[in-house]
C-alpha cells in the first residue's frame, strides 16, 4: 500500500504533517509549514522545489549526488523507504545499506509507481504496437495472376484462404501502379505493413515484380495489390499493360507511385487512357458482375479514387510555388492541356514529400489513404468472394494473345487489347466486339461495311418484296423450282435459264424468261448485300457451298431421270460431275480402274469413293472410315478418309495453311465452269436433240439451227459436235471465228455489245 508521504524535516510540524513539497536541495520531503519557515531563510531562499503530487516518490536520500551508484547521475527514484532510519532508499542502496544483521530488521514501506496520464498513453501504444507487429508478421503475399493474364488461384475459397480473412469480412482493394523501379513494392511495405517486406524488393537492374500480388493488411482490412512496372523490358508487353487496367477495374483507390522530380506526361496519358478503356470496355462486365453478386451498389458506377504520391529530392512539390492554387486543381489543368479527360475516376488527388535525406517519410500518404478508405459513399467495402469474381469475369473476358502490330499504338490501352481480333478475309475489317463474344452467342460485327471479294463469293441476295415487308429472306438462284418434276423442270431450265424461288413469294424470277431485253434480277425482285467472312467460321464457304448446290440441285433432277432411261449413262454424269467439281489433288474417275488398296477391280455399277486426304479412289470396304481433314479445306466435319489416312493424323501447319489458299481460291471456279456445261453434258449422254430445245427460246429472225449446215461467212459445214453461233444483227449461223466480234443492235432489242457476224460489224449503221 503506498504510504502517505510525511514531512521529513519536523522544523515546525514535528514531523507529523503529510508532505507537500520536495526541495533537491535540501534532500527532503516538506510540509507547507515547514517548506514556509525553512526557505524564509537567506541561505535558503533560492532552493529549487516542486510540489508533489499524489503517489509521488521521492529521490533516494543515500545515492543523491554520487555519480558511481546511476548512469544518470545518481537521480534515481526511491524504491523503499526504511522506517527506523527515515530515509528513502532505491535498490541498490538498500542492499548496500540494509543487508547486514541490525539494519536488515529495520521496517520498510514500499513506493509503488503511479504512471502520469502521459506515461500511461505511451504505454498504450507500446502495447498496440506490439499486438500490431504480432499480426503483420503473420502477413505474407501471395501471386494473384501472372504474367500472362492466367489466374493463380482456383476459386474463392482459396483467395479467402490466402488472405487470411473471413468470407464475410467485407474489404477495399488498394494498388499501386507506376514506371518500373519507382520502388512501388518499397511503398506498400512501409505504408501498410511498418516496413516488412511483405511485397518482394530488388536492389539490381531486373524487376522484382513480375505479375499480380496481393496480399492482406489486418488493420485497415484491405487487399493491396502490387503490379508490375510500367515502361519494363520483357516478353508480352501488350498483355501485360492490359492486366493493369484489370486490376484497376477491381481497385476502389490507386497510388501511382512516382519519385521523378517533375511529374511526366506518361503519367497523365496513363490515367487518362485507363480512364477511356474503363469505361469503354469494363462498365458492361462490371454491372453483369454485380447483377450475379447481388449487391446494391454496382461495381461500376465510378471507379475508383486515384492518389498521385509524388517522392522529388532536389525539386519543390507540386503547387508549393502557386499557394493561392491547389495542387489538385494544377493537375486538372494539366490533364485539360494534354486533351485528357480522366472521367472514370471519382477523384485524383495529390500527396507529395521532398526527402532531403532518407528515408522517406509515408505518413501523409497512410493519412490521405486512411481518408478515402472511411469514405464509403462512392466505393463501398465488399467481401473477398465478390472481389475475386470480378477479376476472374474480366480475366475470362479479356484474354488471349496480342500481336506486335496491335502494340504499336500511341495508347497506354489500345481498342485492340479488349476487342475481338478476328479480321474479315474479305475486306480486311476488325470486329469491333469485346474478346470471346462468341461464348455468349454473340456474332462478329465489323467496323465498316464490307467488300465484294470473286474469290469467297460473299455476295448474297434477300426478296425485295419480303424485305418491304418487314422479312428478310435469302434467296439462291437454283436450276429448277421447288414444284418442278425432274423433265418439265429439266425443259424450263433449257427454255428460260435458272429460277430465283422465294419461300414466301414463290418463283421471283427466271433469268430469260423473255427473248430478249431480260432485267437484271437486282434492278427487279431482289436485293444485294455483301457479307463479312470471318475466319474459323463456315461463312467464307456458304455462299460457295450455295453455287455448288445450285448445280446440285439442277442435276439430282437431271441424273434422276438419266437413271429411269437407263444405268450407264447416269453413271456417265456423276462421273463427270465428280471429276468437274472435284479438287485438283483428287484422282480422275476415269483414271480410276481399281481400288488403290485392295487392287480389286471396279465394274460397271460398283462406286467409286475418294479418300478426302490422299485424293486416290478406294472401294467402300477400303475408305470406310471419316475424320476431320481441315488441311485439304473440308472444315472440321467429319469425312470420308481410306485406312492408312484414317490412322496419319498428322497435319504440317505449312500444309494446312496452303491447301486452304488453294481450296478458296479454286472451288468457286470450278463450281462456275460445271453450271455452264451441265447441261451440255446431260444432253450428251442420253441424247436429247437439243437444237430443238433452243429455237423455241429464239428470236422469230433467228435461222433456226436444223437448217443451218455451214458458216454464213467462210462456208465452212458445220460438224455434229460444233457449236452453231447466231448473228444477232442478221441472224445467220456462223462459226465461232467468224463471230468474235461485239457490239450493239438497239433495232434488234439489244442495246448492250453481243455477238454479230464479221460482215454486220463492218456495215456502216445498224440494220
Amino acid at each position: 500500500m503506498n504510504p502517505v508521504p510525511v514531512c521529513q524535516e519536523s522544523y515546525a510540524c514535528g514531523g507529523s504533517d503529510e508532505a507537500a513539497f520536495e526541495c533537491d536541495e535540501c534532500g527532503s520531503l516538506q510540509c507547507a509549514r515547514c517548506e514556509l519557515e525553512l526557505h524564509r531563510q537567506e541561505r535558503m531562499r533560492n532552493h529549487d522545489r516542486v510540489r508533489i503530487a499524489p503517489g509521488h516518490v521521492p529521490f533516494c536520500d543515500s545515492c543523491k549526488g554520487d555519480s558511481s551508484c546511476s548512469a544518470s547521475g545518481g537521480r534515481l527514484r526511491a524504491v523503499v523507504r526504511c522506517q527506523g532510519c527515515k530515509i528513502n532508499l532505491c535498490l541498490d542502496c538498500q542492499k548496500r545499506t540494509h543487508s547486514g544483521i541490525n539494519k536488515r530488521k529495520h521496517p520498510l514501506t514500499t513506493y509503488h509507481t503511479v504512471k502520469s496520464p502521459q506515461e500511461n498513453s505511451e504505454a498504450a501504444e507500446e502495447s498496440e504496437m506490439e499486438i500490431l507487429k504480432a499480426k503483420l508478421e503473420q502477413v505474407c503475399s501471395f501471386l494473384l495472376v501472372d504474367d500472362n493474364e492466367e489466374m493463380q488461384v482456383k476459386d474463392e475459397e482459396d483467395f479467402v484462404s490466402r488472405l487470411g480473412c473471413r468470407a464475410d469480412e467485407l474489404l477495399k482493394v488498394v494498388s499501386v501502379f507506376g514506371n518500373t523501379g519507382e520502388g512501388k513494392s518499397h511503398t506498400l511495405n512501409h505504408t501498410f505493413f511498418l516496413g516488412r517486406e511483405v511485397f518482394k524488393t530488388s536492389p539490381t537492374q531486373e524487376s522484382c515484380t513480375v505479375g499480380v500480388w496481393a496480399a492482406m493488411d489486418p488493420v485497415h482490412w484491405v487487399v493491396v495489390i502490387d503490379t508490375e512496372g510500367l515502361l519494363g523490358a520483357g516478353a508480352n508487353q501488350g498483355q501485360r499493360t492490359r492486366l493493369l487496367l484489370k486490376v484497376l477495374a477491381i481497385s476502389d483507390l490507386v497510388i501511382y507511385r512516382t519519385h521523378a522530380d517533375r511529374l511526366h506526361d506518361d503519367l497523365f496519358k496513363f490515367l487518362g487512357d485507363a480512364s477511356d478503356a474503363y469505361l469503354k470496355h469494363f462498365t458492361r462486365d462490371l454491372k453483369a458482375t454485380t447483377s450475379r453478386c447481388g449487391l446494391d451498389v454496382p461495381l461500376s458506377t465510378l471507379g475508383p479514387a486515384v492518389i498521385i504520391f509524388h517522392e522529388t529530392v532536389h525539386t519543390k512539390l507540386l503547387g508549393s510555388d502557386k499557394p493561392s492554387e491547389s495542387a489538385d486543381r494544377l493537375l486538372q489543368e494539366r490533364f485539360r492541356k494534354l486533351g485528357l479527360f480522366p472521367e472514370a475516376f471519382s477523384s485524383i488527388q495529390y500527396r507529395g514529400t521532398r526527402t532531403y535525406n532518407p528515408p522517406t517519410d509515408f505518413s501523409g500518404l497512410l493519412s490521405i489513404l486512411e481518408q478515402q478508405l472511411d469514405n464509403n459513399t462512392t466505393r463501398s467495402p465488399r467481401s473477398a468472394s465478390v472481389i475475386y469474381k470480378a477479376l476472374q469475369a474480366l480475366s475470362e473476358r479479356f484474354s488471349g494473345d496480342i500481336s506486335d502490330e496491335q502494340m504499336t499504338s500511341n495508347s497506354f490501352f489500345p481498342d485492340e487489347y479488349f476487342t475481338c481480333s478476328s479480321i474479315c478475309l474479305s475486306c480486311g475489317s476488325g470486329c469491333k466486339r469485346s474478346m470471346n463474344h462468341l461464348k455468349e452467342g454473340s456474332e462478329h460485327e465489323a467496323k465498316q461495311r464490307c467488300r465484294y471479294s470473286a474469290q469467297y463469293d460473299n455476295r448474297i441476295y434477300t426478296c425485295k418484296a419480303c424485305y418491304e415487308g418487314g422479312k428478310e429472306v435469302i434467296v439462291v438462284p437454283k436450276t429448277t423450282a421447288s414444284s418442278d418434276s425432274p423433265w418439265f423442270g429439266l425443259a424450263i431450265y433449257a427454255w428460260s435459264g435458272y429460277v430465283i424461288e422465294c419461300p414466301n413469294c414463290a418463283v421471283i424470277y427466271r433469268s430469260r424468261q423473255y427473248w430478249y431485253g431480260n432485267q437484271d434480277p437486282v434492278e427487279t425482285v431482289v436485293r444485294t448485300e455483301i457479307q463479312h467472312i470471318w475466319p474459323g467460321s463456315d461463312g467464307f464457304l456458304k455462299d460457295n457451298n450455295n453455287a455448288a448446290q445450285r448445280l446440285l440441285d439442277g442435276v439430282k433432277y437431271i441424273s434422276q431421270s438419266v437413271t429411269d432411261l437407263s444405268f450407264k449413262p447416269a453413271k456417265a454424269v456423276t462421273s463427270w460431275l465428280t471429276d468437274q467439281i472435284a479438287p485438283t489433288y483428287w484422282t480422275p474417275n476415269s483414271l480410276i480402274l481399281k481400288c488403290h488398296k485392295c487392287a480389286e477391280e471396279f465394274q460397271a455399277n460398283d462406286t467409286k469413293h475418294h479418300c478426302r486426304a490422299c485424293g486416290e479412289g478406294f472401294c467402300d470396304a477400303c475408305s470406310s472410315q471419316t475424320r476431320p481433314v481441315p488441311e485439304r479445306g473440308w472444315g472440321l466435319a467429319p469425312v470420308r478418309v481410306c485406312d492408312a489416312c484414317f490412322r496419319n493424323r498428322g497435319i504440317p501447319t505449312e500444309l494446312l495453311d496452303a491447301a486452304l489458299e488453294e481450296e478458296g481460291g479454286t472451288i468457286a471456279r470450278k463450281v462456275g465452269e460445271a453450271v455452264q456445261n451441265t447441261l451440255g453434258a446431260v444432253v450428251g449422254a442420253i441424247d436429247i436433240p437439243l437444237g430443238l430445245v433452243k429455237d423455241a427460246a429464239r428470236p422469230a429472225y433467228w435461222v433456226p439451227d436444223q437448217d443451218i449446215h455451214s458458216c454464213c461467212e467462210c462456208q465452212k459445214e458445220f460438224a455434229p459436235r460444233l457449236s452453231i453461233h447466231h448473228c444477232r444483227s442478221c441472224g445467220q449461223g456462223v462459226c465461232g471465228d467468224c463471230s468474235q466480234e461485239r457490239r450493239s443492235v438497239p433495232s434488234r432489242g439489244w442495246d448492250h455489245p453481243v455477238r454479230v457476224c464479221n460482215g454486220c460489224n463492218q456495215k456502216p449503221g445498224d440494220l
